[in-house]
């Protein structure tokens, strides 16, 4: 199950991920963040404190937006990953893809 908050801060839209991304919900992930993009913001933090797991399927959704994000530059900055969810992303090579950080704090001040 996967649940997704959206909160706006100082100029940021974040998303707080709770639960699990998998090819049976990825769509929801999919449609958060067209939502964001359409309502027009340019700064999208994305909180994994709350992501328990990700698929493939949930992988893709966010390497999806990378080269459409880079040419409209919209920033997006992943956060608070566990070490397992992280690992995940590590070893796709993602992390060399995408600007994830080990806090919040850390994702605003870069």
């Amino acid at each position: 199950m996967l649940s997704i908050e959206t909160q706006e801060e100082n100029g940021h839209t974040i998303l707080l991920l709770k639960g699990e991304v998998d090819a049976s919900n990825s769509v929801i992930l999919d449609e958060a963040i067209t939502k964001v993009v359409v309502d027009g913001s340019n700064s999208i933090l994305v909180d994994g404190a709350g992501l328990e797991y990700i698929s493939s399927a949930g992988l893709g959704v966010f390497m999806s937006y990378l080269e459409d994000f880079q040419e409209k530059e919209i920033d997006l900055k992943i956060y608070s990953l566990s070490e397992r969810v992280y690992e995940v992303f590590k070893i796709l090579g993602l992390d060399q893809l995408m600007s994830i950080y080990p806090n919040k704090k850390t994702a605003l001040e870069s």
